[in-house]
């Protein structure tokens, strides 16, 4: 899931101060802490109590997307919806918003939420980790589940640093694990130490290069045409 910060209200209302009438969109899909209809009108409140500060009137609805970020599900959800506000303030993540500046190219759509990174919830402990960097290249099949790259400060490939004192990371004052030492205790576990000791070359940026494309289903889609094409 995307894990989101919401903006300062003061931020968010600066990029909508000159707009009377904006249409807030929250968001039912993976973003955490969960932005959706409520969160929306709470926004929604918080701008048109900012604007009575300062002698202005603003005018908002709050509606919600299953999924900003599919571009079929955004259009259809928020197209009914635009033709009396003049912008749009969405609380997904930053691929929320760029899909909607894209199929709703006629009105600007600005962002109430800061993408902090992919992770996960830790009920127990009342928090959010990162856990995928989405690098494109996934190698913890050798680490024992432990992200070397979203868990290592340093994005170190081959072991820990000298910066590693009892099981912690010197980076943030040796509060978090070091996640080499993760790694190491659980392939121990299992008896799977080679997999530790494996040398890891260079990592090869080129697999998380911007923009990054990926094609679904194209040797599905060739093979379909080369179907009908015969059968002309």
């Amino acid at each position: 899931m995307i894990i989101t910060q919401q903006k300062d209200i003061n931020e968010i209302y600066e990029m909508v101060k000159n707009y009377k009438k904006i249409l807030i969109a929250g968001c039912d899909g993976c973003c955490q802490p969960p932005r959706s209809l409520n969160e929306a009108k709470v926004l929604g409140q918080l701008l048109e109590l900012k604007a009575r500060t300062e002698g202005k009137e603003l005018k908002w609805k709050a509606i919600t997307v299953l999924r900003q970020c599919d571009d079929r599900i955004a259009a259809t959800t928020v197209s009914p919806h635009i033709e009396n506000y003049d912008a749009i303030v969405s609380l997904a993540c930053g691929l929320g918003v760029v899909m909607l500046n894209k199929v709703l190219p006629k009105i600007l759509t600005f962002p109430a939420q800061n993408s902090m990174f992919g992770g996960a919830q830790n009920s127990g402990e009342n928090s959010f980790i990162e856990y995928c960097e989405e690098c494109g290249d996934c190698i913890i099949g050798e680490t024992g589940g432990v992200c070397p790259r979203a868990g290592c400060a340093k994005h170190l490939s081959n072991g820990p640093c000298g910066g590693m004192v009892d099981g912690k990371c010197e980076v943030g004052g040796y509060t978090i694990p070091c996640a080499w030492v993760q790694m190491w205790t659980r392939l121990k576990e299992f008896n799977r130490l080679d997999l530790f000791k494996k040398y890891r070359g260079p990592r090869d940026y080129r697999t998380s290069t911007s923009p990054s494309y990926l094609t679904i289903y194209k040797e599905y889609t060739n093979e379909k045409e080369e179907k009908v094409e015969a059968k002309e």
